[in-house]
C-alpha cells in the first residue's frame, strides 16, 4: 500500500489542496513553517515547491504553486 505525504505552507493553494485530496487513505498532512529542518531533504528527494504530494517517499507530484520551497529556508 501507498503512503503519501502532503506537504504544505497554509498558503491559500495549499489548504484549497488540502480540502481536495483530504478523502487519500493513507495522508499524512504536513505543514512546513519558515525555517523547517525539513526542507533541506525535501529539496534532496526533488520538491521544489508546496503544495507537494511525496508518495512513498520518492515521487514528487507538484500540485500548484502555492509557495516555492525557497521561501521556507
Amino acid at each position: 500500500m501507498s503512503k503519501y505525504k502532503l506537504y504544505e505552507a497554509g498558503c491559500t493553494v495549499c489548504k484549497h489542496s488540502v480540502e481536495q485530496l483530504s478523502g487519500i487513505d493513507n495522508l499524512e498532512v504536513i505543514n512546513l513553517s519558515p525555517g523547517d529542518s525539513r526542507v533541506a531533504s525535501l529539496e534532496k528527494i526533488g520538491v521544489k515547491s508546496v503544495p507537494a504530494l511525496v508518495v512513498n517517499d520518492k515521487e514528487v507530484l507538484h500540485i500548484n504553486f502555492g509557495a516555492n520551497l525557497s521561501a521556507l529556508k
